[in-house]
């Protein structure tokens, strides 16, 4: 059985919503921008708990949607990162959601930490030369680093206490849809 045309909704209208914010947050010129679209995915996949392949096209569609919108040095590692985040967030939710009601919190932190360092990874892979010729980064992959583990860290904490807030609602009107 393939997903309801109501999930189908559910997901586009989250995945809209964390591109907008993406799009909004690459227009401030950073060097590297925060990625609103995971907290989106994983809030769609919290809520409509998807079979694994469902959940892989969701990270897929979300990892174009990055690639598309992104002002990073390496736009297409996101067709990794995103569909293997979402991978993280099917399993990590599905082994966590009956144990704690922080489960969409502890899954999106650690989904957006799992997406967020394998972007970084396949971008050192890729660019490593763009890193090192930088001038922000001094020749030094490490100051690369410790420039991007922080803004991974703060991202995950910002995406799951906005899951957590949303989710409580968000369900409650889905579950108020099905009856």
């Amino acid at each position: 059985m393939y997903m309801k045309s109501k999930d189908i909704a559910i997901v586009g209208i989250l995945l809209a919503i964390g591109a907008i914010l993406r799009y909004f947050l690459a227009m401030l010129h950073t060097p590297l921008t925060p990625n609103m679209i995971i907290a989106f995915y994983c809030l769609a996949i919290i809520l409509i708990q998807p079979k694994v392949y469902e959940a892989l096209g969701i990270g897929i569609v979300a990892g174009l949607l990055s690639m598309l919108i992104s002002s990073s040095m390496f736009p297409p590692a996101n067709l990794v990162s995103e569909p293997l985040g979402a991978l993280v967030c099917f399993g990590l939710y599905a082994v966590m959601k009956n144990k704690t009601k922080l489960a969409p919190t502890v899954t999106t932190f650690l989904t957006t930490l799992a997406s967020g360092f394998t972007f970084a990874a396949i971008a050192i892979i890729f660019v490593s030369a763009t890193i090192l010729s930088n001038p922000n980064y001094h020749g030094n992959l490490m100051e690369f680093v410790a420039v991007f583990v922080p803004i991974v860290v703060i991202t995950a904490v910002f995406n799951a206490v906005i899951v957590q807030i949303l989710y409580l609602p968000s369900s409650r009107v889905l579950v108020r849809g099905q009856e």
